[in-house]
């Protein structure tokens, strides 16, 4: 396809996936933030064997392993933390590691520097405030008045999509599971060489992000979806885990700081039907928004990416492109979504346990796959 003028709505992971992927395909590309800070919370975010591969795609694989932690393995405790598996993870780009840990900054500012040292624009503090496709160009007004046409709109402002919103109105919306994540960085172990994953109704896990520095998530059952105050969230974090593994317990004592707690309900969705209309697309959460379990919901975002430009330079057409990558991704993403929430299920007692170091083997074989 012919030099298109893009429009891409959220500047998050998949967002810039897709810008770069977009400028290194030559066509023009234009991104709005609605966050005028930019802000990204700062603990972190594993990124398994398939998104080195996607990032080694992309052209930013080595900037991105400079600013992450590498490793080969993932670990399963029983929740009274004896060690019951070490699963060793594919490794998908030659002489590199399996997955890493990395800060959620440090991964945007790789993605931003990238996109932007490519010519992408982007703009913060910006929405949509209008769309009209008549069918050769989406037309489209901006909360800061200003106005614009573009061959290809993609939303990719996540969960609570308002490209979605605007195109598809009828599609499925994200629903709360009855569980929350809570997060925070930690002095790394001197030991931690693998992900470390905690069974139990409180699941644990443990990440490398850094030489002296890893995360911790908790999910944890929260049936009445309650907002917890600033003030005191430490405590609550320490006080979910008075239950876990003795080293889990022990890790707790250091969690101290409350505004370097990060709490999120966890809400589940994905959409059977279109991700696109006219010349209109959507990526990333927009569509298929995941639980945590399996680490996979920035990774499928970045593929997304990598598989729409892709389409784009297949077909004559905008809308044939998007309905080809629909068709590509559907099936990987319904399978992220659905696993995740089986783990999420069964540690609420609203489904049978999950057995993780099957289900994790299960997750490589399957994201191992190619685009």
């Amino acid at each position: 396809m012919q030099k298109l003028i893009m429009l891409i709505v959220g500047a998050g992971i998949g967002g810039l996936s897709a810008a770069i992927a977009a400028r290194r395909a030559g066509h023009d590309v234009l991104v709005i933030e609605r966050d005028p800070e930019w802000s990204v919370y700062g603990v972190g975010i594993i990124q398994q064997s398939n998104v080195l591969r996607a990032m080694d795609q992309l052209g930013v694989l080595e900037n991105f392993l400079d600013a992450a932690c590498g490793f080969d393995a993932v670990e399963v405790f029983a929740p009274d933390g004896a060690r019951v598996a070490r699963i060793p993870s594919p490794r998908l780009v030659e002489g590199k590691p399996a997955n890493v840990g990395i800060g959620r900054r440090a991964l945007q500012s790789v993605l931003g520097n990238c996109a932007k040292g490519l010519g992408a624009q982007i703009r913060l503090g910006v929405t949509v405030e209008s769309l009209s496709d008549d069918g050769a160009q989406v037309h489209v007004t901006f909360s800061d008045g200003s106005a614009g046409a573009f061959d290809l709109v993609i939303g990719a402002d996540g969960v609570y999509s308002q490209v979605r919103d605007l195109i598809l109105p009828d599609a499925e919306r994200p629903v709360f599971t009855g569980q929350a994540v809570w997060r925070y960085n930690l002095p790394r172990d001197t030991d931690l060489d693998a992900l470390r994953a905690y069974n139990g109704p409180i699941g644990v896990g443990l990440v490398p992000i850094g030489p002296e520095l890893m995360y911790m998530y908790v999910t944890t059952p929260e049936p009445d979806n309650p907002r917890y105050p600033r003030q005191g969230l430490a405590a609550a974090m320490r006080g979910k885990l008075a239950n876990c593994a003795p080293a889990i317990r022990a890790l707790a004592q250091q969690i101290t700081d409350d505004d370097g707690v990060v709490y999120r309900p966890l809400e589940g969705m994905m959409v059977h039907g279109p991700w696109s209309r006219g010349r209109v697309g959507l990526l990333g959460d927009a569509v298929h928004a995941t639980t945590p379990h399996l680490g996979q919901g920035a990774g499928m975002a970045i593929e997304d990416a990598i598989v729409i430009v892709d389409e784009l330079g297949k077909h004559d057409n905008v809308e044939a492109a998007l309905k080809a990558y629909r068709d590509r991704r559907h099936e990987r993403c319904r399978y992220i979504v659905e696993s995740s929430l089986a783990i999420c299920y069964g540690q609420l007692g609203k489904g049978p346990l999950v057995d993780n170091h099957k289900a994790t083997a299960e997750m490589f074989a399957v994201v191992s796959q190619p685009l």
